[in-house]
């Protein structure tokens, strides 16, 4: 049983899936930081000073705080602010891979596309066509 796991664990295709569940995190990791500490100060900056991290509504009586983490621990709060955050790195996510998508998919049409190199066999037997052509 453990050989068949090792080969089912070192197996390409389960070993690139790891790889690119690594990569994916990391770059989920950039994104969010992209949008939290780039794009939303901007937006911020340019709709007034708004901070998006901390809208929210308060859905209990008890909640009296004005920033979110403060609100959360008097009570139940309705966190959209961090929502259109979340949603906006996802987005970003998504159009950069439909990007990377497309342009490997360019890539592979082109390398589709090419006809291959005739090979020496090829080569001589177009040679000695052309010479019997030759009057």
């Amino acid at each position: 049983m453990l050989d068949e796991f090792k080969k089912f664990a070192l197996r390409g295709n389960v070993v690139d899936l790891a790889v690119g569940v690594i990569i994916g995190a990391a770059f989920g990791a950039i994104v969010a930081s992209m949008v939290a500490d780039i794009i939303m100060p901007i937006i911020g900056a340019i709709s007034g000073g708004l901070d998006f991290s901390n809208y929210f509504i308060k859905l209990s009586s008890k909640v009296t705080a004005d920033t979110l983490i403060e609100a959360k621990k008097q009570g139940a709060v309705l966190a959209y602010g961090n929502f259109l955050t979340v949603t906006l790195n996802f987005i970003i996510i998504a159009f950069v891979l439909f990007l990377v998508i497309r342009a490997l998919s360019k890539l592979i049409k082109k390398e589709a596309a090419k006809p291959t190199p005739p090979t020496k066999s090829e080569e001589l037997l177009t040679e000695i066509r052309d010479l019997l052509k030759k009057p």
